[in-house]
Order: structure tokens, then C-alpha cells, then sequence
């Protein structure tokens, strides 16, 4: 069986697509987090998490339970319990974590819609790995009841696919309703220049300038600093979600996952007091940002996809985990660079607004297409 999913599952009717993160219940089977000592005992969920009840009342069909890094705690996707799914785009790159399988799912054309979950850029980073779309929803949005839990304060679920157009079929699924706006007119847009790779860097400039909207640079110094204190809240937070696993089976885990459990069973409720309110001071500095721009733009990652060997070189080339500190929405969508593989447009808008970003992400996917 492909590495993509941890289960699959048949289809039998006409209804779109979708594929699932295995860190999100489904009525009638167990939830493996990918992880083989959950695996173990898991249990079939009783019911499905509240974030499916719009898939099955449309009439989609689930294709399968999607791999994923071991407890969504990892950037790379590499699973050696249940194999690592492989990156359409280049097989010796990784596919990204840690919504790995959701990536290649839409990569691969296995569905037309994933759904994945994003705590610190679990969303944004497979797909820009795998040169696709991937949404982190605004924090409370949809709701996460029946979701595996990593970082509570900083999780959410959202679509993943391989156009702009799939993420709105995607929201529409999670959220009954959902319109993107008609349109995006000139939005404002702040550019971070955070230092990236040379073709990583003029792929951005390239994409924004074909969009002619009106780009104004903003230092990123902040940006550097809420990614630290964001890390320092997702561990701790991911060690008390997990303090039971990990203090049983520790050894039975992935060793970075362990690693990264340990660092937050480490963390002291005086670091927890003061990255709290670090966050209540980088969200008023984001609401500032808005209050001048429409939209912030930067890579999603600061380098192209690493291969399978340097997979760590993820942790310091990703782009997103401020974005979840704040809780505001972004997206992710591939853009043309120099040679084989695309880099990865990040755009980000303020708390709420959803719509207006998937119309200004549709423009930019037509913009860098003409």
C-alpha cells in the first residue's frame, strides 16, 4: 500500500474527492496519529470530529486516512513507522510534515481535497514541499473537537490542494456556506524580507510583481523573534497533550519527536508566563500591521525543497510558525523559480478574513500563470 495513506479506503459514488489526516476521528476507525505504539491500543473513534459533519452531508467521498508525521510534531513527514510518502515533484525531496500524505494525496491526484491540520506551518510547509495549495484557517474557525490534539492554543485544520480553486471547495466543505470574495482589488501588501535562498527570494519578488499590486518592504526582525517564543508555547503544550505517551514509550517514539517532547517537558512555567505575553504583544503588533496593509507576503519556506538526507534543514527554512501565534489565516501556493522545483508564496491576512484572502490568492495563482 502507498505510503499517502495509512488506510484506504473505497469509493463508490460520484462525489468530490477527499482525503483525511489521520490525526482527525472518523467514526468506526481508529486514529493512529501516525504513531505505532498509538496504533497499538487505538480504539475505533466513536464519532467523527466535528470538522467532517460538512463532507458528509455533501456527499464526498473520504479516499483514505492520510500518513502523517508521528503526533503532527515534526516538519519532514518522514515516517518510519508507516513509510514516508512520496513527493510527486522529485522522490528524493521530502514531502513536508507534518501533513504529509494530504500533500502528495493532491499532488498525486489521489483527491481532489485533504484536509490537514497546522500548528506551526503543518499545512503550509507539505505543500510548498510538494508544490501545491495549503490554507491555515483563522485559530477557532473550524473547529478542532476530534482532533488529535498538539498544541492546543495554536491548532487548526484546514485544506490542502493542488489549486486555489480546490482550497474554496476545501472551506466549503468545512464550512457550509463559504464564498470566497468576488474579488481582491489593489490590496496593500507588506512584503517580510526575511533572508531566503537567491531563487527562493526572486521567485517571490517575480510573483508579486506579476500581480502589480502595490509592495511595500517591512522589516522582519519581529517576525524572527514571535517564531522563537512560538516554538517555546508548541513544545510545552505538545509535551502536556502527550505527557502520557511519552512517559511510557518515550523510547518507542521517533527520536526527534522525542527530543522535541523532552525539550517541553523542559520548558518552566516562567518561559510559558513570558511567551504568553510575548503573544499578546505580537498579536497587537500584527492587528497594527493590518491597520496598514491588506495583506503580508513572504516565502512559505526559506529554501527549496531539501532532499530525503537534509530533511532537518526544514526546521530553520520554514516560514510560518508566527503566523499561528497569531492566530490569522494564510496561504500557501507554488510559485515558478529557477529550475525543476516551484518555490512557495505565503500570503497572510488578518483574523477573520479568509474570503478576501483566497480571492487575492486566486489572483496571484493567475498572475504568475500568464
Amino acid at each position: 500500500m502507498s505510503a499517502t495513506f495509512i488506510t484506504s479506503l473505497p469509493v463508490t459514488g460520484p462525489g468530490l474527492r477527499v482525503a483525511v489526516k489521520d490525526l482527525i476521528d472518523m467514526a468506526g476507525l481508529p486514529t493512529t496519529a501516525g504513531s505505532r505504539v498509538i496504533a497499538e491500543t487505538a480504539a475505533p473513534a466513536e464519532a467523527d470530529a466535528a470538522c467532517l459533519a460538512g463532507l458528509r452531508a455533501s456527499g464526498a467521498q473520504i479516499v483514505g486516512r492520510t500518513n502523517l508525521h508521528e503526533i503532527a510534531l515534526g516538519v519532514t513527514g518522514i515516517n518510519p513507522w508507516f513509510g514516508t510518502p512520496v513527493n510527486p515533484l522529485d522522490p528524493s525531496r521530502v514531502p513536508g510534515g507534518s501533513s504529509s500524505g494530504s500533500a502528495v494525496a493532491v499532488a498525486a491526484g489521489e483527491a481532489r481535497v485533504a484536509y490537514g491540520t497546522d500548528t506551526g506551518g503543518s499545512v503550509r510547509i507539505p505543500a510548498a514541499c510538494c508544490g501545491v495549495c495549503g490554507l491555515k484557517t483563522t485559530a477557532g474557525r473550524i473547529p478542532v473537537a476530534g482532533v488529535r490534539p498538539l498544541a492546543p492554543s495554536l491548532d487548526t485544520v484546514g485544506p490542502m490542494a493542488a489549486d486555489v480553486a480546490g482550497l474554496v471547495l476545501g472551506m466549503q466543505l468545512l464550512e457550509p456556506g463559504f464564498t470566497p470574495a468576488a474579488q481582491a482589488g489593489s490590496p496593500r501588501v507588506g512584503r517580510l524580507r526575511i533572508p531566503a535562498a537567491p531563487e527562493v527570494d526572486d521567485a517571490v519578488t517575480a510573483a508579486l510583481r506579476a500581480t502589480d499590486w502595490e509592495v511595500t518592504d517591512v522589516d522582519p526582525a519581529e517576525w524572527l523573534t514571535a517564531t522563537r517564543w512560538t516554538l517555546t508555547i508548541l513544545v510545552a503544550e505538545a509535551y502536556q497533550a502527550n505527557r502520557d505517551l511519552f512517559d511510557r514509550d518515550a523510547a518507542r517514539l521517533t527520536p526527534g519527536v522525542a527530543r522535541r517532547l523532552d525539550a517541553g517537558r523542559q520548558v518552566t512555567p516562567a518561559s510559558v508566563a513570558a511567551a504568553t505575553e510575548a503573544r499578546a504583544l505580537w498579536q497587537t503588533q500584527m492587528a497594527a500591521l493590518f491597520d496598514r496593509f491588506d495583506l503580508l507576503a513572504m516565502p512559505t519556506l526559506l529554501i527549496l525543497p531539501p532532499t530525503l538526507e537534509r530533511a532537518d534543514d526544514l526546521l530553520e527554512g520554514r516560514c510560518t510558525v508566527p503566523v499561528n501565534f497569531a492566530g490569522v489565516p494564510a496561504v500557501s501556493l507554488p510559485v515558478p523559480a529557477r529550475g525543476a522545483l516551484p518555490a512557495s508564496l505565503q500570503l497572510v491576512a488578518g483574523a477573520g478574513r479568509e474570503e478576501y484572502l483566497l480571492a487575492a490568492a486566486a489572483t496571484a495563482e493567475s498572475a504568475v500563470a500568464r
